[in-house]
């Protein structure tokens, strides 16, 4: 049975009572209160993985709630936010859904979440930059669900065949690079390292180790006109001008991820979330292990995110929405996330099954990059200016303009984008 603390208790005891109290007494359709009655709700994700997970969280939340149905409804995440834009527009979307931090202050500033400090959710539960993430105009709209960290995966076979060390703690720069490069063969199309055009998972924590910002904290400034973030860029325009790495046109046609799973390419920067997939993946589930990201000037920074579970504000079930994502980012929940080696829950006290999940893999690395981890880059409206990232740093990864001069002119357009939403 999952360990459950008294305040997670009374976090749960809250979220159900409020439940139980206004399908007893009320038929509203919305302002917080229940509609009555049998319900459904529809619950938006966006990864197939962790659905098994979200239906066990769901199953225990219908076993407190029986007049409860919770309906999970997977859109895959390249069109999840298309879509969920479309129906929030339209008054349609689901009454619980995933968000993330680039995307959250948007919808909180156009009044689409409904408020969750009274639906049992205590913040002193959670990493402090997780609430801060979800948290707008000091109101919070999102129930921390999990977090992620990143670092480094390598193929061991492609290692030993090459008499190459394994990427161990207190690795460099200067190690990474030469790794990759003893491990290319031209001669077999094998590659030492995907330096794919990812944020997340490579430039925005190379920029934090060469010491440098993507975007100021209060979001308001850009960093990308800085020596550090050319610093931080440079390091994987390197590796593929070098030939360690596939070219950008090739990681285009050919995801780079596939390459790496497939045994083309060595080592692959990744966050946490990978760490079930690649388990579950019989090919090269005993082939690959995960170790720290190297070490840049100031040091391994991994940028650190998470996904909050929010309640649609126009939901017609509006009582129960609040409940069930309270209870979707409690400690039960948590426990059952971390058990199934699906993602690192947020509640606090939790993460350690998930590193036990998958003895395999030295998975407390993930946990470890906490103590150095940095803010995932956001701002009021982070897509305005994500667009003019990918669109500018795609001609510096093809090599189509020098990082120096595409850096300017993204450092320029970004902070057009941000000064625009200061008006």
């Amino acid at each position: 049975m999952p360990r459950t603390s008294r305040r997670a208790l009374g976090a749960l005891a809250a979220a159900t009572a409020a439940v139980v109290s206004l399908t007893a007494c009320s038929s509203g359709t919305g302002g917080g209160e229940s509609s009555g009655g049998d319900i459904t709700l529809s619950y938006a994700i966006w990864d197939e993985n962790q659905k098994p997970a979200m239906e066990e969280i769901a199953a225990a939340f219908e076993k407190e709630n029986p007049n409860v149905t919770i309906d999970i409804q997977v859109t895959p995440y390249k069109e999840y936010f298309t879509k969920l834009q479309t129906a929030a527009t339209g008054g349609s979307a689901a009454d619980v859904f995933w968000m993330n931090g680039p995307n959250f202050q948007l919808y909180a500033s156009n009044g689409q979440l409904a408020p969750l400090d009274d639906a049992g959710v205590d913040a002193a539960d959670y990493p402090e930059g997780l609430i801060d993430l979800y948290t707008f105009d000091g109101t919070l709209y999102g129930a921390p669900k999990d977090f992620d960290t990143v670092a480094l995966w390598y193929n061991k076979a492609l290692f030993d065949a090459a008499g190459v060390a394994y990427p161990a703690a207190g690795w460099t720069w200067d190690d990474f690079t030469a790794a990759a490069a003893a491990l290319t063969d031209p001669a077999t199309g094998q590659y030492g390292v995907a330096a794919s055009q990812y944020g997340q998972e490579n430039y925005y924590n190379s920029i934090a180790q060469a010491g440098g910002e993507v975007i100021s904290a209060d979001g308001t400034e850009s960093g990308y006109g800085t020596p550090e973030a050319l610093e931080g860029i440079e390091l994987w325009t390197d590796l593929i001008e070098a030939g360690s790495s596939p070219t950008a046109q090739q990681m285009t046609d050919t995801n780079p991820e596939d390459l790496f799973l497939s045994g083309k390419v060595a080592m692959f920067q990744n966050g946490s979330w990978a760490a079930i997939a690649y388990g579950e993946n019989a090919d090269i589930s005993d082939q690959v292990d995960v170790a720290p990201l190297p070490e840049g000037p100031t040091g391994n920074q991994s940028v650190i995110h998470g996904v909050g579970n929010v309640a649609n504000a126009k939901s017609p079930h509006l009582a129960e929405a609040k409940a069930f994502a309270a209870f979707a980012s409690g400690e039960q929940a948590a426990t059952i996330q971390a058990e199934t080696g699906t993602v690192i829950p947020a509640f606090h006290d939790t993460q350690q099954a998930w590193v036990d999940a998958q003895p395999q893999f030295d998975l407390q690395v993930y946990i470890d990059a906490l103590d150095t981890a940095v803010p995932y880059p956001v701002s009021k409206n982070t897509s305005a200016w994500t667009s003019i990232e990918s669109e500018v740093l795609s001609q510096v990864w093809s090599g189509a303009v020098a990082p120096e001069a595409g850096l300017k002119d993204l450092a320029e357009q970004m902070q057009a984008a941000l000064d625009a939403e200061q008006e």
